[in-house]
């Protein structure tokens, strides 16, 4: 849903920027598909946070080292 409303803005600020638009929609792709923090981030999370018995905390736990690995270092 992030994705559907995101990427029209997304290149809208491009275009008026006078810039390609590749970035800006692969910033959107990525914000969209990084749901590990949270719970309420996507709904598999949901539906394995009752079944499972994990709390809100255990979602940073578990879910901060896999933010670390999918956020590539920034290059200079």
């Amino acid at each position: 849903m992030f994705a559907l409303i995101a990427a029209p803005i997304a290149r809208d600020v491009a275009e008026r920027l006078q810039v390609s638009p590749d970035p800006f929609l692969m910033a959107v792709a990525v914000a969209a598909s990084r749901a590990f923090l949270t719970p309420i981030g996507h709904k598999n999370n949901t539906l394995i946070m009752g079944p499972g018995g994990c709390g809100f905390g255990d979602y940073w736990r578990m879910g901060l080292p896999l933010e670390i690995l999918v956020v590539p270092p920034r290059s200079q």
